[in-house]
Order: C-alpha cells, then sequence, then structure tokens
C-alpha cells in the first residue's frame, strides 16, 4: 500500500520445486511454508509481481500459473494445497517447462520489459536425471534470473550450472530442509525496493542505525564504542576493571568443513573486535580440538587486536573426530594456568564452539571447569548435542549457551556474546548503572523481535 517503505519491483515470478522421492513429506512441507513466506512480503496483483509455481519430479506439474487470478490469501491457499509427486528428478525437464510453457504470455507471462523481472527459484536436494547446463543457459538468454536453492545432499555443481551470475548471489545451501526458512529474509530483500533501510530493520547495527539515502550506517549509544567491524559497540573500554582471561576452544572436526570453518575463524574475529587486547586488560588464548587436542597460542603470546586475528586466519583445519570431554580437560589444566600465560586474580572465560556429539565424556571436565570458577560459554552449530550445551555452560545456563542450526548465523551470536563477555565493574558506580540499563533495554528490543 502506499506509503510503505518496502515496495517489490513488478516481477514475473515461478518457484521451480523438487518433490522426488527423496524429498519426504514433512520435509515437502517445509518448502511449501518457505514459498508462503515469500509470497506474505510481496505486492502481488496483475500489474505488480505474478506468481507461478512449477512441481516436478520425473514429470513436471503446473500448480499455479502467472495468470491466475491471483490474490495473495488465494497463491497461499493454492500453495498449501500442492502435493508431492515422489518419483525421479528431472530438473533440466522442469526448468525447460519454466522456459517454455509457465513464463509464457499464454500463461500469463509479461515478456522482457526494463520496468519487469522475470525470476525463477529452483528449490532441489539431489542430483538430476538429466542435463541442466544447456537448457539454463537457454533460459538465462530468455532474460530469466535464477536462483538455485540446495537441500542436503544436492549436487552443488548442478546448482552452479543452473543459476544466473554473480553465483555467489544466486546459489544457496542449507543443511537440511528444517532451516530453509532462513533463506525467507534473503528473497525478501531480493525483490524489495527499500527508501529506508534503518525503519524496515533491514540492517545488522546492534545498537542504532543512521539512515543515508540508499544506504545506513552504524553508531552507538552513549558510553559505548563502535568496533572496527563498523557494526557492533562494547562497553569494554579499559581501566583494571576489565582485565580478562579469554580462551577459545574450538572444534576442527572432519564435520565442520573446511568452508565452515572459515567462518568459525570469523566468529572467534567478531569476539576479539570487541576486546581491548593488552597486558592489563583483555588476553586471549586458542586451542583446536578434534581427535587430539592443540594449542593455537597461549594466553599473552599477542598483544594486540591485530596480531590475534592473522594468527586466526593462519589456524590450519585438522579435519579428525570430536574429543570435546579431552579438549576441556585440556582448557582446565593448561590453557589457564600461570606457565601459559594466565594472569592470578583475573576473571577466566571459556568459549567451547562444536558441531556434533562428543566421542568422550564431558561431564567431569565440564564441571571442574566451572567449580574452578571459570565463566564457560557454550556455542553450538548444526548437529551439537543441547544437553551437552548445557553442561558446558555456566549458570544461569540460558544466559550461556547459544544455538544456531547453519553456521552462515553465527555472527549474531557472535554480537550476544560480545557483551556477555564484558567484565562488569562495581555495580554501585553510576557508569555500571548506565551500562546495565542499555544491556536490559537491549534485551527486551531482542524478546519484542
Amino acid at each position: 500500500p502506499p506509503g510503505t517503505l518496502c515496495r517489490t519491483k513488478p516481477t514475473d515470478l515461478v518457484f521451480i520445486i523438487d518433490s522426488s522421492r527423496s524429498v519426504r513429506p514433512h520435509e515437502f512441507e517445509k518448502i511449501k511454508v518457505f514459498v508462503s513466506r515469500v509470497i506474505e512480503a510481496l505486492d502481488v496483483g496483475p500489474n505488480a509481481t505474478r506468481v507461478g509455481v512449477v512441481n516436478y519430479a520425473s514429470a513436471v506439474r503446473s500448480e499455479v500459473s502467472l495468470q491466475s487470478a491471483q490474490s495473495k490469501a488465494a497463491l497461499l491457499r493454492a500453495v498449501r494445497g500442492i502435493q508431492p509427486l515422489s518419483t525421479g528428478t528431472m530438473t533440466g525437464l522442469a526448468v525447460q517447462f519454466a522456459v517454455s510453457r509457465a513464463f509464457s504470455a499464454a500463461e500469463g507471462g509479461r515478456g522482457s520489459a526494463p520496468d519487469f523481472r522475470k525470476v525463477a527459484i529452483v528449490v532441489t536436494d539431489g542430483r538430476p536425471q538429466d542435463g541442466v547446463q544447456d537448457v539454463s543457459a537457454r533460459a538465462r538468454a530468455a532474460g530469466i534470473e535464477i536462483f538455485a536453492i540446495g537441500v542436503g545432499r544436492v549436487d552443488m555443481g548442478t546448482l552452479r550450472q543452473m543459476a544466473s551470475e554473480p553465483l555467489d548471489e544466486h546459489v544457496d545451501y542449507v543443511e537440511s530442509y528444517s532451516v530453509i526458512e532462513k533463506l525467507t529474509h534473503k528473497f525478501q530483500e531480493a525483490f524489495c525496493v527499500v527508501s529506508d533501510l534503518c525503519a524496515t530493520g533491514d540492517h545488522d547495527c546492534e545498537q542504532e542505525c543512521v539512515s543515508t539515502p540508499g544506504a545506513y550506517r552504524c553508531a552507538c549509544r552513549d558510553g559505548f564504542s563502535l568496533n572496527s567491524d563498523g557494526r557492533t559497540c562494547t562497553a569494554c573500554n579499559g581501566g583494571l576493571g576489565s582485565a580478562l582471561d579469554l580462551v577459545f576452544l574450538i572444534d576442527g572436526s572432519k564435520s565442520v568443513r573446511p568452508e565452515n570453518f572459515e567462518l568459525v575463524k570469523k566468529f572467534i574475529n567478531q569476539i576479539v573486535d570487541s576486546l581491548e587486547v593488552s597486558d592489563r586488560q583483555a588476553q586471549v588464548g586458542l586451542v583446536q580440538y578434534s581427535s587430539s587436542v592443540r594449542q593455537e597460542f597461549p594466553l599473552g603470546q599477542f598483544k594486540n587486536k591485530k596480531d590475534i586475528k592473522a594468527a586466526v586466519k593462519k589456524m590450519s583445519y585438522m579435519e579428525k573426530g570430536t574429543m570435546t570431554g579431552q579438549a576441556l580437560k585440556y582448557l582446565v589444566d593448561s590453557s589457564f594456568s600461570a606457565i601459559n600465560g594466565a594472569r592470578p586474580g583475573v576473571p577466566k572465560v571459556g568459549i567451547v564452539f562444536t558441531d556434533g556429539r562428543s566421542q568422550d565424556y564431558i561431564s567431569d571436565a565440564a564441571k571442574k571447569a566451572k567449580d574452578s570458577g571459570f565463566r564457560m560459554f557454550a556455542v553450538g552449530v548444526g548437529n551439537a548435542v543441547e544437553d551437552e550445551l548445557r553442561e558446558i555452560a555456566s549458570e544461569p545456563v540460558a544466559e550461556h549457551y547459544f544455538y544456531t542450526a547453519d553456521f552462515r548465523t553465527i555472527s549474531k551470536i557472535g554480537k550476544k556474546l560480545q557483551m556477555k563477555i564484558c567484565v562488569e565493574e562495581d555495580p554501585c558506580e553510576c557508569k555500571s548503572i548506565v551500562k546495565f540499563q542499555a544491556k536490559v533495554e537491549d534485551l527486551i528490543s531482542s524478546l519484542q523481535q
């Protein structure tokens, strides 16, 4: 409606959804929810965005055409009624069907014009039984922009053969259908012409967003400073009150995968960015574990953030098992010892990162870490086990353990951790009261969202 800050450019949009036998019925329901969420954010109408849905397996079925009498409610009802075909995987045939029929004038396609887009979103979880490269090239040559979403054991080469350039913007992967909804926001943005990014909430500023024409910048409230990432804020501004010994305990098992291990490195450096590193303030150590434990660097070896971040980037991936119990024992016995740079009387914080179930027992070492007075945070991704995360985490457990289904969202956890690891000063001081108030406001805001 007029006055909204986000309107979608008129588009002929066709979803091409895989319902082959490898897609289980409850997984197919997840695809339909994803399609519905994207539709909900569109300006739907004959002169705005028209939506079509193509369902395929060994055969291809048109479920919704671009010319059908479309209201948003009618579209959502139609999507809810789609049933899986449960046969083979003829992805090339489905793309050809979209080119020759779904986008045709007879089916309601509006042809190519500067004011209109033609977009296909392909969702698939397997290797096609036919070729996709040539037919996808013909589709792109006909002006169709193709987004390719792969799930689970999909063939990534197939996705790249289908998708439009640039590939990093048009190819997406999720580990399972249970997390496909997280891509909703990306496609809402893809079809959205935004006039005020701050007002729509489409930004990643931790505290304040300042809008500029077609863009935005982040700012911080009084008493906080903007970190070098340009997004997050910190109240850890130095002084003896913010002295801290912080050790990262990072899972380097083979299930993490090399591309995700690079995201873990970015997560570590995101936390490091929020600290004031020096002999009198924060010290950082790093330990990687898989079937064995390897100290990457001890507390105090590096005296500034730049050197720590460089060492993190150089860390090589171990790629073996998951001996989390052994790693926790190393943290207790070695990482926080004076010989490895720990300072007496300085608060000790451990951040344990894992993506799966431990292959050994963690209970004794986890208890000893907390009994030793260490403040333990547990961060889990993907197949991490919630009970293990809770066992590692300090009290109150809800504030010390975090979980996300996908590695690409761990930066959000990083934001939350940045404020939690700051060591509080005298709570009676006015400055600390202001900090406390700001934290409460942030928590209330996140709960409301």
